[in-house]
C-alpha cells in the first residue's frame, strides 16, 4: 500500500483550510431560540497543523532532504 504522497496531503491540507473558512464566517447562530454550533474550530485548526506538517515533511523527502538532524556534541 502507497503512502501519502503530496498531492494528497496538499488536498487534505486545502480541505482543512476550506473548513477553517466556513466556520470563522459563523461558528454558530440560533434562530427561533434553537442553536446551530459548527465543527469544532480547535479540531479543524489542529488538522491544518497535522496536514501542513504532513505536506512539509513530504516536501523535503521529495527534495531530498529529512527535517530530523542528529547532533552530536563532543567533549
Amino acid at each position: 500500500m502507497a503512502g501519502i504522497n503530496e498531492v494528497q496531503a496538499q488536498a487534505q491540507l486545502d480541505a482543512y483550510l476550506a473548513a477553517e473558512t466556513a466556520v470563522l464566517s459563523g461558528q454558530s447562530y440560533e434562530i427561533a431560540g434553537r442553536k446551530l454550533t459548527r465543527a469544532d474550530l480547535g479540531a479543524i485548526q489542529q488538522g491544518v497543523k497535522i496536514w501542513n506538517d504532513r505536506l512539509i515533511n513530504l516536501a523535503g523527502k521529495a527534495r531530498g532532504r529529512s527535517r530530523s538532524r542528529t547532533v552530536v556534541v563532543g567533549g
